[in-house]
């Protein structure tokens, strides 16, 4: 009998109740398919991840398939192995332009343009997006009714008109919005206003070698979110990130508005529902004095092992196509609320009727395929005229993110002066990005600092599972 060829998948595991359990079922439904394959799947801990794949790379063992977390994508791209040859291959080219790999439709052109935009360098897709996010606003329409508020905001004037009106509302709730202290909120809020975090376009016309946590753009970010606080309009729960503290305070009703990931659709929805009010989900805030640009995503993307055998390659990219099949791709957003990661998979959750039974689960899709604006009737599954997606890369983000959100603290914990509060924190970013590449320079990217993920001083390390201490899904 002739052996199968063992495809290693290495995972995030991102703790959500069930969810190495449907990585592992599509393992199974792809090996009775291809019965001369055997996936391999491993669930690692998606903060030390990449630490794990830079010694396997190290001792020359490097998985066939291996997920990054989105703002590590420059972390893959300089990853090296023992020969000091690339780590990843891009998968575009592997694909070399078939239309299909051991009978598997392939699926790269049918990604939705921000996910593949951003995954995108010098025109060349990559990696596969396996996980969509980005940000967006939860109302309890309850306490908006009450206090007279009957359509959510939408741009940063409307968030303080609302939550005024929330305050002057005799009976409401103590504050009207709040959000978690994460550098997911900083990136949507820049990314729109057409800023940047790191010169040569962010990293994507070269090797980020300056940083920039000071600009114009973060600074009227700053600034507003400061006068929600000092206005007493914004919570603010005095953790980082607390995403669990968020939540709870808009369970309890002590704020009206929260902003947080789409991810938590399911979590917020169920939350009203449990405690018995009223929810409508719409996009995150914008500054509409300035034009729209773009959107920032977030998530997960699949790399391909660079140097496979042409079975190990096939079989990998032939993997890599099913995942995203318009039924999978489907049921992964039905799971986790993820974006769906492809127009046909949005377009059978359509025609399956599962927008019009789940509306919040529309808006995510609404929001990175189409610019905002009241009154616009661009298509969720637009295919042109999406707002770019095109996020910062460069070494260390995690660590820099962790400054961002250390300055905000200090901002609405203390008082801090923004201008100069921002000012030394892009001078300790900038020596974070130094030393990554310095780092880089000897053998990959090896050292702790350079390969973290989710990384933030002196606090409790959080996970998916957390939300379920508030809310528990029904499964």
């Amino acid at each position: 009998m002739k052996s199968k060829t063992v495809i290693d998948v290495w995972v995030a595991d991102l703790t959500f109740p069930g969810y190495m359990d449907r990585w592992r079922k599509w393992g199974e439904e792809f090996e009775a398919a291809h019965p001369e394959y055997r996936i391999n799947i491993t669930g690692q801990d998606f903060r030390t991840f990449p630490v794990e794949i830079a010694q396997a790379a190290a001792e020359g063992r490097v998985p066939a398939i291996a997920e990054y977390y989105f703002y590590m994508a420059q972390v893959a791209r300089d990853s090296v192995k023992q020969d000091g040859s690339p780590l990843f291959t891009s998968l575009e080219k592997a694909i070399a332009g078939r239309t299909e790999i051991l009978g598997e439709p392939v699926v790269i052109d049918d990604i939705i343009p921000a996910m593949r935009e951003y995954y995108t360098y010098g025109g060349d897709l990559l990696s596969m997006p396996s996980v969509g996010t980005t940000s967006l606003l939860y109302a309890n329409t309850d306490l908006l009714r009450a206090a007279g508020v009957t359509e959510l905001p939408q741009t940063w004037d409307e968030v303080e008109a609302v939550c005024k009106t929330i305050a002057a509302h005799e009976g409401g709730p103590s504050h009207a919005i709040t959000w978690s202290n994460h550098g997911t909120f900083f990136q949507q809020a820049i990314a729109s206003q057409g800023g940047l975090l790191a010169d040569r376009d962010n990293g994507r016309s070269g090797q980020a070698e300056k940083v920039d946590l000071s600009s114009p753009e973060m600074l009227t970010w700053v600034k507003w979110w400061q006068r929600l606080h000092q206005d007493g309009h914004y919570l603010y729960t005095g953790k980082m990130p607390d995403w669990e503290g968020t939540l709870r305070a808009f369970a309890d009703q002590e704020v009206a508005i929260r902003i947080s990931s789409s991810n938590d659709v399911n979590y917020m929805v169920q939350t009203a529902k449990s405690r018995g009010f009223g929810i409508e989900a719409g996009i995150f805030p914008y500054n509409d004095h300035v034009p729209y640009v773009g959107n920032a995503v977030a998530g997960t993307s699949l790399w391909l092992a660079d140097g496979l055998d042409e079975a190990t390659r096939d079989g990998a990219l032939a993997f890599l196509q099913f995942l995203h099949n318009p039924r999978n791709a489907a049921d992964r957003h039905k799971a986790n609320s993820f974006i769906p990661l492809t127009h046909a998979s949005y377009d059978l959750l359509e025609e399956e009727g599962w927008f019009d039974e789940h509306p919040y689960h529309r808006v995510a899709s609404e929001h990175v395929n189409r610019y905002p604006g009241r009154g616009n009737d661009g298509g969720a599954n637009a295919k042109d005229g999406a707002p770019p997606s095109q996020g910062a890369l460069f070494g260390d983000f995690a660590g820099a993110q962790d400054v961002m959100t250390h300055a905000m603290g200090d901002v609405l914990a203390h008082g801090a002066d923004p201008d100069t509060r921002f000012a030394e924190a892009t001078a300790e970013a900038q020596q974070l990005l130094d030393d990554y590449h310095a780092d880089r320079a000897a053998a990959g990217p090896r050292s702790p600092n350079s390969l973290r993920v989710e990384y933030f001083r002196d606090a409790e390390p959080y996970s998916g599972a957390d939300l379920e201490n508030i809310v528990q899904l029904s499964r």
